[in-house]
């Protein structure tokens, strides 16, 4: 659920902090390798590929 989704204020704090702290594990996960992650259709594609070898589109059909 997104900030701006969340009912309540605890709701809506609650979902900000998860942001953030993805938002800086990210960050530190790119410092470590020294490139940046991939985001939105490619790194959907590369996380469904790495979880068995095959590519969202294969998976459906």
């Amino acid at each position: 659920m997104g900030v701006k989704q969340a009912p309540t204020q605890k709701g809506k704090a609650a979902a900000k902090g998860l942001r953030q702290a993805a938002a800086r594990e990210e960050r530190k996960t790119e410092a470590r390798t020294g490139s940046e992650l991939k985001k939105g259709e490619k790194r959907f594609e590369e996380r469904s590929r790495s979880s068995d070898g095959k590519s969202a589109a294969t998976k459906q059909h």
